[in-house]
């Protein structure tokens, strides 16, 4: 366990600290439609092209949605229609915490700034920062970067903003993908894996493992 006090912990938001619920709106949509491991076939797809499509230019999340639930359906042989996408991109700022989310931040905000990094539009990701009730130093967005993570513009947009290096933040997600690798090829070394079981360990990144956010606190020594 690291006893590191930065000046700064940055986070991921959905899926680290917002309860991400893409599988169940996927389900929502389809599951009548087929059988349970095709579903979980079909979620596993539309993870991973919601990747791809932010590794592209950026362009705004809800075509992100809706390109990435399109060639799903196309790849799955389901009937896609937009205003499914739209539903699901409308449920985003719905989502709220995970339950040990709060508790954890609450008590480390008050000894260290806190702020956000997420792959969010400006208009979605204030009504999920409302509800993990703590206060945030700063939100920043992937619209406000021009760059989705695991774009290292994005993280590097963040570190400008901050007026702060690599050396000077902890950064806390519950993802290798779109977080820790990244933020370890750019210098991040403290670093926090929430083990939200979305992906395997990969110690090759080097982090310390947390089961929730309400194991946070002991991480910096409070």
């Amino acid at each position: 366990m690291t006893t590191f006090r930065p000046k700064y912990i940055t986070f991921d938001c959905h899926g680290t600290l917002i309860n991400f619920q893409m599988a169940e709106a996927a389900r929502d949509l389809y599951g009548d439609r087929m059988r349970e491991q095709k579903m979980l076939q079909f979620i596993a797809d539309f993870s991973a092209y919601r990747l791809d499509e932010v590794m592209a230019d950026w362009k705004p999340y809800a075509e992100v949605i809706h390109n990435a639930l399109a060639r799903t359906c196309k790849r799955n042989g389901i009937d896609f229609k937009d205003e499914d996408a739209q539903m699901v991109y409308e449920r985003v700022p719905t989502w709220g915490p995970h339950p040990d989310v709060p508790g954890g931040l609450a008590k480390v905000a008050k000894e260290i700034p806190l702020v956000i990094l997420s792959n969010a539009m400006n208009s979605q990701i204030m009504s999920n920062v409302e509800k993990l009730g703590a206060p945030f130093h700063a939100v920043y967005t992937a619209e406000q970067a021009g760059a989705y993570k695991p774009h290292f513009r994005a993280f590097e947009y963040m570190l400008d903003m901050l007026g702060c290096g690599p050396e000077d933040i902890l950064h806390c997600s519950s993802s290798f993908r779109y977080d820790l690798m990244s933020a370890r090829d750019l210098g991040i070394k403290n670093k926090v894996w929430v083990n939200r079981a979305h992906e395997p360990a990969n110690p090759h990144y080097g982090y310390t493992e947390i089961a929730g956010i309400s194991g946070l606190p002991g991480v910096v020594g409070l």
